[in-house]
């Protein structure tokens, strides 16, 4: 029998809270509670969460602290609830690794389309290696995940913007796999940029530029037609993350 995902409501009015989690649960989803960020926390030190409804106005520490706290030690997807409409707000939140916004109030159906997709997206990316290891080269190119440093095969060091630290980190990790614009959307903890049209292809024409010798034949990340992208060199992990 399939697992029923577990979601994570986070947001201190109870009403809000007690409702979202009656028709969650309605709809076969486990649901916990929390009315601050210390319950989130030691929710996530004790179960796994597969989604993370985020409320950003919550007194004491808000939802985009807790956001980039959480983001520092998890990629689990978080969608934001948030009162204000503006695109300043939302784009904060996507900033620091939102997987979606949705303004109050909002229709719980439309709410739940949204969850649904998100956990498609998440359940059908290929998995990460078990081990994940800290440090990775390819093509004498060195990639330091821990430092977050780029380093070319001649030792100098290459400035990478978050997003294409992210995206380059998500092939790194899934060499020689076909990756999709949605599955790498995710990977780079972008999702919610996707109404923006094509917005992945804009940070790989930018990682492009970066590490391959003509950007205009790439022979690094390559297009796979009407599939997505393949990242073409053999990799290989040189520091495990049991090691000094």
């Amino acid at each position: 029998m399939e697992r029923a995902p577990h979601i994570l409501i986070a947001d201190d009015d109870q009403q809000i809270r007690t409702g979202l989690a009656r028709f969650l649960s309605g709809q076969g989803m486990r649901v916990t509670q929390a009315a601050n960020g210390g319950e989130v926390f030691r929710t996530f030190d004790v179960a796994n969460i597969d989604l993370l409804i985020l409320d950003v106005m919550m007194p004491g520490e808000d939802g985009f602290a807790i956001c980039r706290k959480l983001r520092s030690r998890s990629n689990v997807p978080i969608v934001l609830l948030t009162a204000v409409a503006g695109d300043s707000d939302r784009i904060v939140g996507l900033e620091l690794g939102a997987d979606d916004y949705v303004c109050k109030p909002f229709l719980p159906r439309e709410l739940l389309a949204r969850l649904k997709g998100i956990l498609r997206r998440a359940n059908s990316m290929p998995a990460q290696h078990a081990a994940r290891e800290e440090v990775y080269t390819f093509n004498g190119w060195r990639l330091d995940v821990a430092n977050r440093l780029l380093t070319t095969p001649a030792g100098a060091s290459v400035d990478l913007t978050t997003g294409e630290f992210e995206l380059l980190q998500a092939f790194v990790e899934r060499p020689q796999v076909v990756l999709s614009r949605d599955q790498l959307l995710d990977l780079a903890r972008g999702r919610a940029l996707a109404p923006f049209d094509r917005s992945i292809d804009v940070q790989v024409m930018r990682l492009r530029r970066k590490v391959e010798v003509d950007p205009q034949l790439p022979q690094v990340i390559k297009t796979v037609r009407n599939r997505g992208y393949i990242f073409t060199p053999n990799v290989v992990s040189i520091t495990s993350p049991g090691r000094a």
